[in-house]
C-alpha cells in the first residue's frame, strides 16, 4: 500500500472508535442498572451532546445550515443509528447480560456485506465471507466465559439486539452511499439532534419512569456524553467517509477485545487462554477484511 493510497487520518479515527467504543458497553450497563430508564438515558445523553456539538461547530466557524437533501439524509441516518441502533441496545441491556449483547451486536459487520452484494449486484468474495465468519467465531469464543456465567438474554432482548444491529448497519450504509458536504462535526451534531428527538419521543410514548440515577450512573452517563458521543461518534462519521464499509464495521469485532484489554489494565481482570484464542481469531478476521478490501481496490 503506498503512502498516498493509505488514508492515515481515517485509520487514526478508526483507532479512536476501536478504543473508546470498547469501553461504552460497560457504561451503558451501569446507567441501566443505576436508575436511568434506558430510552430516557439515551435521549438525554444524545440531546446534550447535540447542543455541545452545535456550539463547537459554530465556534470554529463551520457551516451548520442544511439543505433539504442533507436534512433528509442526516435525519434518516441519525434516527437509524441513535434510535434504532444505540437506543435499542440500551433498552436490551436492561434485560440482557453484556456477553449476550456483545455476541448479537457482533453480527453487525455481516449486514453491510449483504447490503453491498445486493446494491452492487456483486457477491462477496470467499475471502470476505471467511474473514467475517472467523471474526464472528472469535467474538463467540471471547464472550463464551461470560455466557457460561450469565447467559441471560431472552427472545425479546435477542430480537431487539438483532434489530439494533440491522438498524445501525442501515444508517452507516446510508451515510456512506449518500454523501453530504456538511463538515463532520456539524454532521455529528445534526445526527445527534434527529436521533435524540426520536429517542425522546419514544421514551415519552413508552411511559418510562422518572430517572433516579445513582452517582455511579451519573458518572457513566457523563462518560457516554463526552467519549461515546462527542469524540468517538464524530470519529465514526469521519471513518465512514474515508474507509471501505466492511473495514469500518470491524469495530464491532474489535470493541470487545478492547474491553478485555482495558479490564486487564485497569481492573486486573484475568485473561484466560480461551480469551486469547478469541482475540487471535478476531484479529485474524479483521486482518482478512482489511486485506481483501484494499487488495480489491488496488491499494496493496
Amino acid at each position: 500500500m503506498t503512502a498516498r493510497a493509505m488514508p492515515w487520518r481515517g485509520f487514526a479515527h478508526l483507532l479512536i472508535v476501536y478504543v473508546v467504543w470498547g469501553s461504552t458497553y460497560l457504561a451503558m450497563r451501569e446507567t441501566a442498572l443505576g436508575g436511568f430508564p434506558p430510552l430516557k438515558m439515551a435521549a438525554s445523553r444524545v440531546c446534550i451532546a447535540s447542543v455541545i456539538l452545535l456550539i463547537l461547530t459554530k465556534a470554529i466557524g463551520q457551516r451548520i445550515k442544511l439543505n433539504w437533501r442533507e436534512t433528509a439524509i442526516l435525519a434518516a441516518s441519525g434516527i437509524l443509528l441513535w434510535l434504532g441502533g444505540n437506543g435499542m441496545v440500551a433498552l436490551a441491556e436492561k434485560r440482557a447480560a453484556s456477553g449476550f449483547t456483545a455476541l448479537i451486536i457482533g453480527t453487525t459487520p455481516i449486514w453491510p456485506a449483504i447490503f453491498e452484494s445486493v446494491l452492487d449486484r456483486r457477491r462477496p468474495t470467499w475471502r470476505m465471507i471467511a474473514s467475517l465468519l472467523i471474526g464472528f467465531c472469535g467474538l463467540a469464543v471471547l464472550v463464551s466465559p461470560l455466557l457460561q456465567r450469565d447467559a441471560h438474554g431472552d427472545l425479546v432482548s435477542a430480537l431487539i439486539l438483532v434489530f439494533a444491529s440491522f438498524s445501525w448497519a442501515c444508517g452507516t450504509t446510508l451515510q456512506q452511499r449518500c454523501r453530504v458536504d456538511v463538515p463532520p462535526l456539524a454532521s455529528s451534531a445534526w445526527q445527534h439532534i434527529f436521533g435524540g428527538l426520536g429517542l425522546a419521543v419514544v421514551a415519552f410514548v413508552s411511559g418510562e419512569p422518572v430517572p433516579n440515577p445513582t452517582t455511579t450512573a451519573w458518572m457513566a452517563w457523563g462518560y457516554l456524553v463526552v467519549f461515546g458521543s462527542l469524540i468517538s461518534f464524530t470519529s465514526f462519521i469521519i471513518v465512514v467517509r474515508m474507509l471501505p464499509l466492511p473495514v469500518v464495521m470491524t469495530y464491532a469485532y474489535v470493541n470487545p477485545v478492547t474491553a478485555v484489554i482495558l479490564g486487564r489494565i485497569f481492573l486486573a481482570e484475568p485473561v484466560t487462554k480461551t480469551m486469547m484464542l478469541g482475540m487471535a481469531l478476531i484479529i485474524a478476521g479483521v486482518a482478512g477484511i482489511f486485506r481483501e478490501r484494499f487488495h480489491r481496490r488496488g491499494a496493496i
